[in-house]
């Protein structure tokens, strides 16, 4: 089944190039189903580039999922049009009164300012809150993983000594999740980031559980009894050449980046990078949406009840 999508978001023709199953809202108009209501916050720079990896991902799913974009009000994008944000991308307040299935919320390179020194901020914690009435299951990807822990149970994060990039071996902790259905004991997923949580502060909370962690990179996936909210403290979204292009951005401005690990064939930062977490991001994204969105959600969304 497919991803609606605005007519004519970029995404469409990049993934209907690649075969990835699209319906503009003009076709799905002449539909009688109900499709996956599913919200996107997208808190990234490289906005387009983020759109199209995430509905990548939901399109490769045997639901019809209807994808809405959303941004801040109290940030303006800087690295895509103000044209392409008007025309694609609504706000909180045109979206409060209403109930979704699914919502995902971003990271945001953010990591090394304080939480409450983020410009966008208290309206973040004001979106975080109302997902806990108004939306089905909440997705958190890195930084906005580390935000909503922060927020909902007080995890605080801290600065790692270096930025850790690269491509890690995570081990899957808890079998009997959904959300793990399927993957091998070790799988592969990138990270990039500044900043990390500790296992001891989350295993305090007994209202999350780790369900896979690595040795390197820390833990990689909490979520909560249910599936109401789940935490992925990596990019498993991430193209072939994006920690590349991070690399190439950071090198740029002088940082001095060390290569991202088990990236680079060799750790030859000329050489063209693989791709060794595809099978496992389309996994997670089809679990998530079979086991905690589709299979669990209300067929009328105006009744979710509250997380508990």
């Amino acid at each position: 089944m497919p991803i609606r999508i605005p007519n004519d978001l970029p995404a469409t023709k990049t993934l209907a190039d690649e075969n990835i199953f699209v319906m503009t809202e003009t076709r799905a108009m002449t539909q009688d189903i109900r499709p996956l209501q599913v919200l996107l916050l997208n808190l990234m720079p490289t906005k387009i580039e983020t759109e199209t990896q995430l509905a990548r991902l939901l399109g490769n799913t045997p639901l019809q999922v209807e994808l809405e974009l959303m941004q801040t009000a109290s940030h303006e994008a800087k690295n895509v049009s103000q044209e392409h944000m008007l025309k694609f991308y609504t706000t909180f307040e045109h979206v409060r009164d209403r109930y979704f299935d699914g919502m995902i919320i971003t990271g945001a390179p953010v990591e090394k300012m304080a939480f409450e020194e983020v410009e966008y901020w208290p309206e973040l914690c004001e979106i975080m809150e109302w997902t806990k009435t108004h939306v089905h299951s909440t997705f958190h990807i890195c930084w906005g993983a580390q935000a909503a822990l922060y927020y909902h149970y007080g995890i605080p994060k801290y600065l790692l000594p270096e930025k850790l990039s690269g491509v890690y071996e995570h081990t899957v902790e808890r079998r009997s999740s959904m959300l793990v259905r399927g993957f091998d004991d070790i799988f592969l997923a990138p990270h990039s980031r500044y900043t990390t949580i500790r296992r001891a502060d989350v295993e305090k909370c007994k209202k999350l559980r780790i369900l896979a962690a690595s040795e390197k990179a820390g833990i990689y996936m909490i979520m909560t009894d249910g599936g109401r909210q789940v935490f992925i403290t990596g990019h498993s979204e991430y193209n072939s050449d994006t920690l590349q292009k991070e690399y190439l951005r950071d090198r740029g401005q002088g940082i001095d980046p060390r290569v991202p690990e088990r990236y680079f064939p060799d750790d030859d930062d000329s050489r063209t990078p693989l791709n060794s977490w595809r099978a496992h991001a389309n996994l997670l994204y089809q679990n998530w949406l079979n086991y905690y969105v589709y299979q669990t959600t209300p067929y009328d969304i105006n009744t979710i009840e509250p997380v508990k």
